[in-house]
């Protein structure tokens, strides 16, 4: 009898705890879920319209259908030396997404915004090879202070420019210049109620700064807003209302996961490509080329440090911590 009662203690036990760890992973998958959704609508709140000046001239910019942003894998493989090519097919139309990844301390959040297009393209014909290349990656980095609201507030931006980083402020932003100048203060736009930043590519090399320092030559341009679920083409090189949809750059098998895929990337950093000279970086090798070479300043540090970035370009941060509590990109989770 004893033994019986022994082994019934057991079993309970046993069953007990496999009901406990499954109750235990179950809440840990719930918070995990729970905290992607919220980063999901976080980077919703604070994406940019997006304007993206069109150039026409030249063979290169197929009419304009070159300066429209679209998934690296927009024509359904994993083959970045076959984009060059395959933008110009007809059948390809190129639906927009904005790809996103966020880092977060106690004080702040850090939201980059990546937009990709299959050409780099020049229409100048005896630099053609030379001042272009396949695939192209620019963005921009959002500081966001936490607060008493929702999402927080937005205090400005970093934009990629080529190899070059540009700095801009929130017009009710405190932040100073810091050992970066501040470059200018961006110009907002309210979209259904949500206030966003406005930021403006060029054309052909689609380099990105604010609205305010840089607004597409003449009428040819399209205007990008931001969305959860929808990708739109534009109808034509005037369309002013286009919806990108935001992509997460780790989600499953998204942009980080495949980045050392051999076909997509070299050195798991940069796009291969098959056509020109110059390469396009991933986000988590962007890099400014003079602005020194302290931690956040290196190749990469946009996306591993950002807070060191942010807080070597700019001054009046007030409080602002930089250890980090989410850090896909250093796998802090």
């Amino acid at each position: 009898m004893k033994n019986k009662l022994i082994f019934l203690i057991l079993i309970v036990v046993f069953f007990s705890c496999e009901k406990g760890d499954d109750f235990i992973q179950t809440q840990s998958q719930r918070k995990t879920q729970k905290n992607q959704n919220f980063y999901n609508d976080l980077a919703y709140h604070h994406a940019p319209i997006h304007y993206q000046d069109v150039d026409r001239t030249g063979s290169h910019g197929l009419n304009g259908k070159a300066d429209f942003i679209t998934r690296y894998d927009f024509d359904g493989d994993l083959n970045a030396k076959n984009n060059w090519n395959n933008i110009a097919s007809n059948t390809r139309k190129g639906k927009a997404v904005g790809y996103y990844s966020i880092v977060e301390t106690s004080t702040h959040y850090f939201i980059i915004y990546a937009f990709f297009h299959p050409r780099d393209w020049t229409d100048i014909w005896f630099l053609y090879r030379i001042d272009e290349h396949e695939n192209d990656l620019e963005g921009i980095l959002t500081i966001v202070e936490k607060d008493n609201s929702s999402y927080g507030k937005a205090l400005g931006i970093v934009t990629v420019f080529h190899s070059d980083f540009y700095s801009y402020k929130a017009p009710n932003s405190g932040i100073i210049s810091g050992n970066q100048d501040v470059d200018g203060t961006l110009t907002l736009q309210n979209d259904r109620g949500v206030i966003r930043f406005k930021t403006s590519a060029e054309a052909k090399g689609h380099g990105i700064k604010a609205h305010s320092k840089q607004q597409p030559g003449g009428n040819d341009y399209v205007v990008y807003y931001p969305s959860k679920t929808i990708s739109e083409h534009p109808s034509d090189i005037y369309d002013r209302n286009v919806k990108y949809k935001l992509i997460n750059i780790f989600e499953n098998d998204g942009m980080w996961d495949q980045r050392f895929n051999t076909s997509l990337f070299s050195n798991g950093k940069s796009f291969k490509k098959s056509y020109g000279n110059g390469t396009a970086n991933a986000p988590w090798n962007w890099d400014d080329r003079n602005d020194g070479g302290n931690q956040g300043l290196l190749a990469g540090g946009l996306a591993y440090y950002p807070a060191h970035l942010i807080d070597e370009y700019f001054n009046g941060l007030g409080n602002f911590s930089k250890v980090y509590t989410y850090n896909p990109f250093l796998g802090i989770q």
